[in-house]
């Protein structure tokens, strides 16, 4: 049995992309409930070197599709990292999924092998298809996508393991 890039990449982070919108949900209610302040969670940090929780997701839903665009050889689109709410979050995380929504199996034929070049300002990375997802895209998702879940649980928000994994 073969496991396709499109089964790999669009089908784990769709899963993963409305647990979090899930997760988002029941972090504005806990603001709400408790008459907090959302800044204070989207503006929080791990520790004072990495990313608040609002560009978690920012890089989390740039890293899928951006990954899949690539993959797919697709214009990747711009999305501009304004978001200042849960709910301009939430509509970041719908937007992503909406995105990954588009893309068929048959978009990712051969793009396990395919040269994927990523230019940085320390000069252009080349990849190979299956790497470059399983070595790059996957793990930068999954980071950040927990971290921003970290943050929430860190500061009180009702959330578990069955959150993330969307085990409803």
């Amino acid at each position: 049995m073969t496991l396709s890039m499109y089964t790999a990449s669009v089908v784990p982070a769709t899963r993963t992309l409305k647990a979090l919108s899930s997760i988002l949900a029941k972090a504005q209610a806990h603001c709400q409930a408790r008459q907090i302040d959302e800044q204070a969670f989207l503006s929080a940090r791990l520790f004072p070197d990495m990313f608040p929780m609002v560009r978690q997701v920012q890089i989390a839903t740039d890293m899928i599709k951006g990954g899949v665009s690539r993959l797919a050889g697709v214009e990747i689109p711009r999305y501009e990292d304004t978001e200042t709410s849960f709910a301009e979050l939430q509509a970041r995380v719908t937007r992503t999924i909406d995105y990954l929504a588009t893309f068929k199996p048959g978009d990712f034929d051969g793009s396990d092998e395919r040269t994927i070049q990523i230019v940085r300002s320390s000069g252009t990375v080349e990849y190979v298809g299956l790497a470059y997802l399983t070595e790059q895209v996957l793990p930068n998702f999954y980071f950040h996508t927990t971290t921003a879940y970290n943050l929430l649980r860190h500061g009180g928000v009702e959330i578990g393991k069955k959150d993330f994994l969307a085990n409803h």
